[in-house]
Parts: C-alpha cells; sequence; structure tokens
C-alpha cells in the first residue's frame, strides 16, 4: 500500500508543494519579464489604455473677466436710462 516512494501521502504534500511553487513564480517572473524589458513595458501599457481623456476645450472666464463683464453690463444699463 506504501511503496518505497513514501506514500500517497506525501506525494499529495509534494505536489501541493510544486504548485505552490508554480503559482508564486509564474507571476513573478512575469512581472521581471515586463517590468525590466522597456519596449514591452510600453507595449503593455500602449494596449491596455483604458482612460481616454478628451481634447481640452476652451477655459472658462476668470473671476477678474468676470467681474468686468458684470461692470460692462451695468454701465449699458445705465446708460440706457
Amino acid at each position: 500500500m506504501f511503496g518505497a516512494s513514501g506514500g500517497p501521502r506525501r506525494q499529495g504534500v509534494a505536489l501541493e508543494a510544486f504548485k505552490f511553487a508554480l503559482y508564486l513564480a509564474v507571476p513573478i517572473s512575469l512581472t521581471f519579464f515586463v517590468a525590466f524589458n522597456p519596449t514591452m513595458l510600453d507595449k503593455v501599457i500602449k494596449n491596455r489604455m483604458y482612460v481616454v481623456y478628451p481634447p481640452e476645450g476652451p477655459r472658462p472666464p476668470t473671476n477678474e473677466e468676470l467681474w468686468e463683464k458684470i461692470r460692462e453690463k451695468k454701465k449699458k444699463e445705465e446708460q440706457g436710462r
């Protein structure tokens, strides 16, 4: 039942240790591969761009410009009377 290999329990532990090491090694190695290769990093960034900002429109008037417009409007109203 328990052959020379140490039995099924020991094989199960070895398999789980191998899977755990593989689950850690694959993402870490891929991260190093992408992070330390500038051309690959640029490709990934350009491929995964999901935030695209619209082109910049006209800027709103500043406070000084608004106050000037208010003054001009008041002058026009006073001249119209």
